[in-house]
């Protein structure tokens, strides 16, 4: 699970990185608008993913996990 955290993370430092140093902007064009808004909303779904998964970790770790209790 530490491993896809991290995973996701670098996903979201390269992504930023990828915003930062584009060519274009989302005003530019057709492309524009459909690339920054498509790796937007997976950009999005990512840090949602990495949010549970760090909960997710930490709730295992203090042994809140159990049968009876998930």
């Amino acid at each position: 699970m530490i491993l896809t955290i991290l995973f996701g993370i670098f996903f979201i430092i390269l992504q930023a990185t990828e915003y930062i140093y584009s060519p274009f902007t989302i005003a530019d064009s057709a492309f524009g608008t459909c690339f920054f808004m498509l790796t937007g909303l997976h950009g999005l779904h990512v840090i949602a993913g990495v949010i549970f998964l760090i909960v997710s970790l930490f709730r295992i770790i203090m042994d809140q996990m159990t049968i009876e209790h998930n």
